[in-house]
């Protein structure tokens, strides 16, 4: 479902975008090129002054929430996955190529390029820069926590990778199911 926000801004969405028939989008959202939105997610940007851009080959999976505090952004840049069940609030920034797993949360922060919050994790009121990891259940809610991140190995840079080449293939096959229809 699509729909304007109470300030009647509409969502924007890619035509190469696949959304499914249950995710809800709401007010000032604009989605890239070949981003893969599943069942029951939800992207509000329904706040006077609030946005959310969800960038190129992005997935967004089931169960996801993305909201926007009033006068506030989210940014998700190209190549990133945020797996089932998380959530992401804004203020958020998350660069290029990242990983939010399972369950895990992500407000008020700014993550650099290739970091991966796996399941369960917390982070709040912190700047990540490029390349780190926090672990299944770590909880980083104060800049110094971050000073002892471990940097992403080259299996956990595969499994990313995989999880979003998946992801991609899957808008390809809806898609192609639904001129088959």
């Amino acid at each position: 479902m699509l729909s304007p926000n109470p300030q009647n801004k509409h969502p924007e969405i890619s035509e190469t975008a696949w959304i499914s028939e249950t995710a809800i989008i709401v007010g000032d959202v604009k989605i890239g090129d070949n981003v893969f939105v599943a069942h029951n997610a939800i992207i509000r940007a329904d706040e006077p002054g609030s946005s959310i851009v969800i960038g190129d080959n992005c997935n967004v999976q089931d169960n996801v929430i993305i909201h926007a505090l009033s006068n506030s952004e989210v940014i998700i840049s190209n190549d990133t996955s945020l797996a089932h069940g998380c959530i992401v609030h804004g203020p958020c920034i998350l660069g290029q190529g990242c990983f939010v797993g399972f369950g895990a949360v992500v407000f008020d922060c700014s993550i650099g390029n290739d970091v991966l919050v796996l399941h369960n994790a917390t982070v709040r009121a912190v700047e990540i820069p490029s390349g780190k990891v926090v672990y299944d259940g770590q909880v980083v809610t104060k800049q110094d926590i971050v000073e002892d991140l471990e940097d992403i190995t080259a299996d956990l840079a595969k499994f990313k990778s995989s999880v979003i080449n998946a992801n991609i293939k899957l808008v390809d096959g809806y898609k192609n199911l639904a001129q088959e229809a």
